[in-house]
């Protein structure tokens, strides 16, 4: 078990409040605000999230998301840095599971969302993290997506293939194809070996 999770959250929670509230980030349409209003409704208001799975009552959970967005910016990143105990998502027996592949793409979401941007230098135990959430988000997206592909790990932490005779394959870090498969294609650093204009179009995440 890392701290991955919580180490994410709170360099987010740090940039948030360095940017400012109405910075751009790599979730179309979203600023900076938005951005830390989901992450705050994610973890506190879990009826939210029915409107993922019940498309009629999805415009609750926005409303939900955007009366949190008006709240002042301090408010709501404070929030983000110290989820409560309770939370189905943040709670100590299941805050690193849920949390350190999805912490790290909204990170990078605020990081990339503006030129002169880097990929981190991540150490073995975060990278074997964000492995795990690629192959889980990845075997889901790319069969949702009905495309056949093939996902090779460049460090070598392995490979996995969803569908048949696939003839696409991704190479790149752990963390670039989590992002890649997490429906950031433009942003992630990811070799394509094969047709790519399909796979980059794609719809992709959960």
């Amino acid at each position: 078990m890392t701290a991955f999770a919580k180490s994410e959250r709170h360099q987010l929670a740090d940039l948030l409040l360095r940017l400012g509230p109405d910075e751009p980030t790599l979730c179309a349409g979203w600023t900076t605000r938005d951005l830390a209003a989901h992450l705050v409704v994610r973890e506190r208001r879990p009826d939210s999230a029915i409107g993922m799975l019940v498309p009629p009552l999805r415009a609750r959970g926005e409303n939900i998301r955007l009366a949190k967005a008006a709240e002042p910016f301090e408010r709501i990143v404070e929030q983000v840095r110290n989820p409560p105990w309770w939370s189905p998502v943040s709670n100590p027996l299941t805050d690193e599971l849920a949390n350190g592949g999805e912490f790290f793409v909204h990170h990078e979401d605020v990081r990339r969302g503006t030129d002169g941007w880097e990929p981190r230098v991540l150490g073995a135990e975060q990278a074997a993290v964000l492995w795990r959430n690629a192959r889980f988000a990845g075997r889901m997206a790319l069969r949702r997506a009905k495309i056949p592909a093939r996902v090779v790990e460049s460090s070598g932490l392995g490979e996995f293939t969803v569908g048949d005779n696939p003839q696409v394959t991704l190479r790149g870090s752990a963390g670039e194809l989590a992002l890649f498969l997490f429906g950031r294609q433009r942003a992630a650093r990811v070799q394509i070996d094969g047709p790519a204009e399909r796979i980059r179009q794609a719809r992709l995440g959960l």
